[in-house]
């Protein structure tokens, strides 16, 4: 299909901002941005970006934790017709290191807790022209830095770079690849708009721009929280929904999730949906409510969605019997898939556990790429079509493996396999590859297990998921140690976590006489996930 619309976020948002300057943009505990002062301090920051001498469509990273400078730094990026890049805040240096090399990133902004972690690396980015420094309470600003705050009230009027926008504009949100490094997954903004706001009341159409949308905000829209951190398209790419819709973002003070300060915010704010990633809070949030039977009034809240992880049919049930009014959106996506299938649980009906209905774009195909008869049970791979993002950054092989040409469409297929029912209705099996879910998080063993065989008692080593009540799974190490050698579980488990970030590390290890690998260097993961389970004896 040919995609000429010329949507672009900063131009839609400056809409908005004309037209609902009052209402509220962001809510941060006692902190409240109305959609003059957003539009406002992000020309600030675009200006800042732009003075430092950033090029078009270079890089901008965000560092942070869920605060109103995300949203609002990424307004800033879009105004310059810069590319706003994610940045997981539990990276350790080295993985930031490459993370912004990748991107050639050009400016960098973060949270004050970093510093100390950003510092070693710094002379090692030289593209990076200016670092935004946002106060958190933890320090000074460095001298190699500026304060965000200074660059936000840098701006007296409309920022609008010499080279203009367009919907061709990216945003960029890197994910984990197959390697477990991670992947710019690069999104023409028209592309995202159109596909993000599908679902709103007033949807955008193939063809537009933001002069199309003015005369329609005529009272603010939904307010929208994301319960899950906003470096994550689960919790990122709502948003952009949410204010495209005229809305405001809510986000928490605690930086640890705490579903009572969850639910006192929903009543306090009024949101109006929340964004989880599945049981990992969905099962918190139910025990809150368990506890504290009534406490809380969720009048307002309309809806929660999920992707990225199992929600379980009885943790849907158990919300739902709490606030019936409401529904439940399992969307079943990903970073460089959306659309791919969903699920709704609502008063009367709760979904099965890893059952999705397919979008109208979306098809389960078989190794010859050929559509699978429902009700078969032959197991395939998804792949969704429609508007979908151009590729990978700087990976043009990887971009060839997940963007295929089938009967004459481009569909994106990242590896995730199902088989299809009698109904038509999916069953979702996994990933292809042996990627762990913890938490929400990806974690791609050969990473981990290179970090673990590193260690000197270490001959060999295997990393998997077993099961997990908190996080979903567990990575585990499964370890064969060098002849006459022992293994001392925590100092292997700190080894570890020298080099990468906490959630990739083990949260356990399992010793075995030998990891059996074929001559052909290949293991069977599937039986050392058995045995791992069956020695922790977890199910």
């Amino acid at each position: 299909m040919g995609n000429v619309g010329n949507w672009n976020f900063a131009d839609l948002w400056e809409v908005v901002a004309d037209e609902l300057p009052d209402a509220p943009a962001a809510i941060h505990g006692d902190r409240r941005i109305t959609w003059a002062d957003f539009d406002r301090r992000a020309d600030g920051v675009a200006k800042t970006l732009l003075d430092a001498g950033l090029e078009r469509q270079q890089a901008f990273a965000q560092y942070l934790y869920n605060c109103p400078e995300y949203m609002e730094s990424m307004f800033a990026g879009f105004k310059g017709a810069f590319v706003p890049v994610n940045t997981n805040y539990r990276y350790t240096a080295d993985e930031l290191l490459y993370l912004w090399d990748n991107a050639d990133a050009g400016a960098v902004v973060f949270h004050g807790c970093f510093v100390d972690t950003i510092d070693p690396i710094r002379e090692q980015l030289p593209k990076v022209k200016v670092w935004l420094w946002v106060d958190d309470g933890s320090g000074p600003c460095p001298d190699w830095a500026m304060p965000y705050e200074d660059a936000a009230a840098s701006a007296t009027e409309r920022t609008i770079p010499d080279w203009g926008r367009t919907g061709d504009d990216l945003n960029m949100l890197y994910t984990g690849g197959t390697t477990g490094m991670p992947k710019g997954v690069m999104w023409r903004q028209d592309d995202l708009a159109v596909v993000l706001t599908a679902t709103l009341g007033n949807p955008l159409s193939d063809e537009g721009s933001a002069a199309d949308r003015r005369g329609t905000y005529n009272q603010p829209g939904r307010s929208f929280l994301p319960a899950c951190p906003q470096m994550h398209g689960t919790g990122n790419f709502p948003g952009l929904s949410a204010l495209t819709d005229g809305g405001c973002i809510v986000t928490l003070t605690d930086r640890h999730f705490d579903p009572v300060e969850l639910l006192d915010t929903i009543e306090r704010e009024g949101v109006n949906v929340i964004s989880i990633v599945g049981d990992a809070f969905g099962k918190p949030i139910l025990k809150a409510l368990d506890a504290n039977r009534g406490r809380w009034n969720l009048a307002s809240l309309v809806g929660i969605t999920s992707s990225g992880v199992m929600w379980s049919k009885e943790v849907k049930q158990g919300l739902l019997d709490h606030h019936p009014n409401m529904l439940l959106l399992d969307a079943f996506s990903s970073s460089e898939a959306l659309g791919m299938g969903s699920s709704i649980s609502g008063m009367g009906q709760t979904a099965e556990t890893a059952k999705f209905e397919l979008t109208e774009n979306s098809i389960v195909i078989d190794e010859n790429d050929e559509p699978i008869a429902a009700g078969s049970g032959e197991i395939g791979r998804l792949a969704v079509g429609g508007r979908q993002p151009l590729g990978y950054y700087k990976d043009p092989e990887k971009s060839a493996r997940t963007f295929l040409h089938i009967n004459g469409g481009r569909y994106s297929c990242p590896g995730d396999f199902a088989t299809v029912e009698d109904d038509g209705t999916i069953t979702l099996l996994g990933r292809g590859s042996v990627c762990i879910n913890t938490g929400g998080e990806k974690v791609f063993p050969e990473e981990v297990e290179e970090a673990l065989k590193r260690h000197p008692a270490v001959l060999d080593a295997v990393v998997v998921g077993v099961p997990d009540e908190k996080f979903g799974e567990a990575v585990t190490g499964v370890v064969e140690p060098r002849e006459g050698e022992s293994i001392d579980e925590s100092a292997l488990i700190a080894h570890v976590r020298e080099t990468l970030a906490a959630y990739k590390s083990p949260k356990r290890i399992v010793v075995v006489d030998t990891i059996g690998r074929a001559p052909n260097g290949k293991v069977d993961y599937k039986r050392l996930k058995a045995e791992a389970t069956e020695t922790l004896g977890v199910s």
